[in-house]
């Protein structure tokens, strides 16, 4: 094995625990340190001078880089991309993931794409706060890949952006459709894969130019930390860093440290929670008081086939319609005994959430109904529990 990190051929579990970590480091510690520092003086000015000129490789100002934070950004390059040929941008969260490379990429006067199902919040920036700053959008159908190709404005479009799987919904996109509609038309792509991870689904592999995640969720895993990361080529990420360091959205050491350890496990977790999503989602299928199953991995699912295709497992997400309103839906939610009711995904503890309450309380049920939330929908995040026992509590909640 290679001084620095694991070799670029090995499976996911062993890049999570090697990749982008040093052999030799500081104390003789087998863990990457915590570094706790806001500048780095330089011995004289010769050694200013030759870091200025490019000579040296080295850490000058916290907003710019630190030594816990880069190996972080290494090991989730060498996830997304295993052949080492792209590089990584930690932020402080997913959503700074998001609007950092928006930003950073769509000009004044620019246009970008979105689909419409997909995260609640990166469809608020695109319409009220990237609106105010002269950036027009447009929304079309998830899936739709005419209507993607026809709304691209040669000459003002910079950037599609979309989800695979889509929140809350579980869409797949067929992602080589994605890529070639950009590359005809020399417009970015940028796929949220937060619910997939490197584990499931790799879009570069697709043609993809960018993807990002939000860390918080599978990669970090333990629902104890908030990051997020954008991974691609590494001059479109030298841009995106030089934004970051203008806009200052900048990860802390000690997350980028706890992200490191979440990803230790990483490719374990996710073998459990595709298979307690995959299980649950049958279980939900056949439940009589269950109107509607949304899982990639089963056949009725409508991008059954692509998920199939592009996707190693489907995930541990599984949302589903219970055959009543937003009460009875209530009710079943609060008869659970497992999971939490919380927001967010992805750890090692199950969640649930009803997101007409969650994410949509403050409109009424024909608003929520006409932005595509039904009020009987349920969004259930499998942790690492037994699968046993959460079908087990399902079964007493519907029952």
């Amino acid at each position: 094995m290679p001084a620095e990190h694991a070799p670029p051929d090995h499976g996911p579990s062993t890049a999570a625990v090697h990749a982008g970590e040093s052999r030799q480091r500081a104390h003789d510690s087998i863990t990457t340190p915590i570094v706790l520092a806001a500048t780095y003086p330089f011995d004289d000015t010769a050694a200013l001078i030759d870091f200025q000129a490019g000579r040296v490789t080295r850490e000058e100002y916290g907003r710019y880089g630190n030594p816990t934070i880069r190996a972080a950004e290494a090991k989730l390059a060498a996830l997304e991309s295993p052949h080492g040929q792209d590089a990584a941008l930690l932020c402080p969260s997913g959503m700074n993931a998001i609007t950092t490379t928006i930003l950073a990429l769509v000009p004044s006067g620019g246009h970008l794409i979105l689909t419409d199902d997909g995260y609640r919040r990166t469809r608020q920036f695109v319409r009220t706060i990237l609106a105010r700053l002269g950036v027009e959008h447009t929304v079309v159908p998830t899936g739709d890949y005419t209507a993607l190709d026809a709304a691209v404005r040669p000459g003002q479009t910079r950037l599609i952006l979309s989800e695979s799987p889509t929140n809350p919904y579980l869409h797949v996109l067929d992602l080589p459709q994605v890529a070639e509609i950009g590359r005809r038309h020399q417009v970015m792509t940028l796929i949220d894969a937060t619910f997939a991870t490197p584990y499931n689904q790799r879009p570069m592999e697709y043609g993809i130019d960018l993807v990002t995640h939000s860390c918080t969720k599978y990669l970090g895993g333990h629902n104890d930390l908030l990051a997020g990361v954008v991974i691609g080529k590494p001059e479109i990420i030298g841009t995106l860093r030089e934004a970051q360091g203008i806009l200052g959205g900048i990860c802390d050491p000690h997350s980028a440290y706890l992200l490191m350890r979440g990803l230790k496990t990483f490719a374990l977790r996710m073998e459990r929670q595709n298979a307690s999503g995959m299980a649950i989602a049958q279980f939900l299928e056949s439940h009589p008081r269950v109107a509607r199953v949304h899982y990639p991995g089963l056949p009725s699912h409508p991008d059954h086939a692509i998920a199939t295709a592009q996707m190693r497992g489907f995930g541990g997400v599984v949302s589903f319609e219970v055959d009543g309103d937003l009460d009875a839906t209530s009710r079943v939610i609060d008869r659970m005994r497992i999971p939490y009711i919380a927001p967010s995904l992805g750890g090692v503890e199950s969640l649930v959430e009803q997101p007409s309450l969650m994410s949509y309380h403050e409109l009424s049920s024909a608003e929520r109904l006409a932005v595509g939330m039904r009020d009987n929908l349920v969004r259930y995040s499998c942790g690492i529990e037994d699968t046993v026992d959460l079908i087990a509590d399902l079964t007493q909640a519907l029952d």
